[in-house]
């Protein structure tokens, strides 16, 4: 049953739709660098189209690397995120990673033109200007993952390896049976929310910059998201500095989010269920996902599905994981051993899979 309050919002989000309209359209040269002062400007390289691309480099030294890993970060996140992996394993292995922010995202200047295969290509040109080789391994994490998906489709030449660490699932994959699906409040969710951020666009940002909605620091904690490990992750970490009402009230931050959420969850072109194996000369499987069987915000029974249909594909679960699960003492760790030297660590080997027809 709907309750009276939200009758009475949803009154409220009709009677403002048209005015919601008429707001002047969003400035796509518009740079998050014209509105904050920050205390330090990344390092950024210009792509062919003319955009900036911001970036930071931790692990190994290029020149001492044995393995280079491109990080691409999630929903409201950036480069600034930390990859937990201890600084002892990165030296003995010789990983150099390069995290990057994604179109729009901290100092990098907005995509009018954002698309699947424009993702890859950023990934694809970051690793050409730096020279990090001909080939590199990708880890995506949570919404990110759409990138690393696109690279296994547009670029599996240039790819060395993947992960996908709780990758968001598009509930339009034409590959996913309507059985698997159906009853997923989630998709409702996302359903709505794309009707809104593609008809209602300025409506929409008017309204999640409103003083009576629940804050960030509320949400985070909600068990509706996160598990009791998620939120005791978020006790520690800074959350997600992007999704804050400070950050939302700039017109580019709020047309990153945007346009990130569409492409996530629109039409793609391709099904990833499709995809054939990029590395068949391999004895062992070179791409990975990670994902939390008690996650709240990617259902762990979907990506069971899609590990079965794509046996190229290697699949680990953490038994007592949420969506936060790259924040997790020992995963990181784990996480490079099984894309870098093939090792699996038992503890996240999944119990038996039973097939979903």
């Amino acid at each position: 049953m709907i309750s009276k309050a939200a009758i009475v919002l949803l009154i409220g989000f009709i009677g403002m739709a048209y005015q919601a309209t008429q707001l002047p359209p969003p400035n796509h040269n518009h740079s998050l660098l014209d509105d904050q002062n920050y205390d330090e400007v990344s390092t950024r390289i210009k792509l062919s189209d003319g955009r900036y691309l911001a970036y930071r480099e931790s692990g190994v030294t290029k020149d001492k690397a044995k393995h280079s890993i491109i990080v691409v970060h999630g929903f409201g996140s950036s480069k600034d995120m930390n990859f937990p992996a201890s600084q002892e394993l990165i030296d003995e292995l010789g990983v150099y990673i390069l995290h990057y922010d994604r179109a729009g995202y901290g100092q990098s200047d907005p995509n009018p033109k954002r698309s699947l295969k424009s993702e890859a290509h950023d990934i694809e040109e970051l690793a050409d200007q730096l020279q990090i080789g001909s080939k590199f391994h990708v880890i995506g994490v949570s919404m990110g993952s759409y990138a690393t998906w696109s690279c296994l489709n547009y670029i599996p030449n240039r790819l060395a390896g993947v992960a996908m660490i709780a990758p968001t699932i598009n509930y339009e994959w034409p590959s996913l049976p309507k059985s698997l699906v159906k009853d997923d409040y989630r998709k409702r969710v996302i359903k709505l929310a794309m009707w809104l951020a593609r008809y209602f666009p300025r409506l929409l940002h008017w309204w999640v910059r409103q003083k009576w909605l629940p804050s960030n620091s509320v949400i985070e904690k909600n068990p509706a998201f996160f598990n009791k490990r998620d939120i005791e992750i978020l006790e520690r970490i800074p959350g997600f500095p992007m999704l804050t009402k400070d950050k939302l009230r700039h017109q580019v931050v709020f047309d990153t989010l945007r346009g990130d959420w569409m492409i996530a969850f629109g039409n793609w072109e391709f099904d990833p269920m499709k995809l054939s194996n990029p590395f068949p000369q391999n004895n062992r499987s070179s791409v990975h996902i990670w994902q939390g069987y008690e996650d709240k915000v990617v259902p762990s029974q979907i990506q069971r599905f899609i590990s079965e249909k794509l046996p190229w594909i290697q699949y680990h679960e953490v038994v007592d994981g949420g969506h936060l699960i790259v924040h997790y003492s020992g995963l990181g760790e784990a996480i490079l051993k099984a894309l870098l030297l093939g090792e699996e660590d038992i503890s996240y080997k999944p119990r038996s899979l039973k097939s979903v027809s």
